[in-house]
């Protein structure tokens, strides 16, 4: 069976988790306006983000995921400023969703937040025993049997 750290159970696990950052999504923007509602949905853009570049490449370390991430959310809003995605939105509800519109610097701070909190998040579970095998001791330090 795979551990947290395998291919096959991560990407099961960070197919749910995307499908469950999709469902607080739509939750916050239900139950939330203003800016609760926007700020939340730019951080929870980048774990869902997160998610995928994990279900992508399972084995990538926390930090490379959440770095790839925020890079990934930066770089689609700063599209925003050519104005492409804004046009792309107007006929299409999915680009709308996916691109957005207008470009709005405190986004940029929010997806580092999305970016962070997943990653620990991520670190937080790989530390798991559970979740790290049954019967599958945590990685000792050196690789070498104790005496």
């Amino acid at each position: 069976m795979d551990d947290l750290r395998g291919t096959a159970g991560t990407r099961v696990t960070a197919g749910a988790a995307a499908v469950a950052v999709v469902a607080a999504g739509l939750g916050v923007r239900a139950l939330a306006g203003g800016a609760v509602a926007k700020y939340a949905g730019d951080g929870l853009y980048t774990v869902l983000l997160y998610a995928l570049v994990v279900a992508v490449a399972p084995r990538v370390r926390p930090v490379r995921a959440g770095l790839v991430a925020a890079a990934l959310s930066w770089a689609v809003e700063l599209f925003q400023l050519t104005g492409v995605p804004d046009g792309l939105g107007r006929r299409s509800t999915l680009a709308r969703l996916v691109l957005g519109s207008t470009f709005n610097p405190p986004d940029l701070l929010w997806y580092l937040v999305g970016a962070a909190l997943a990653a620990l998040l991520h670190t937080a579970l790989l530390r798991t025993p559970l979740l790290r095998g049954a019967g599958r001791p945590a990685p000792s330090g050196s690789g070498r049997p104790r005496a």
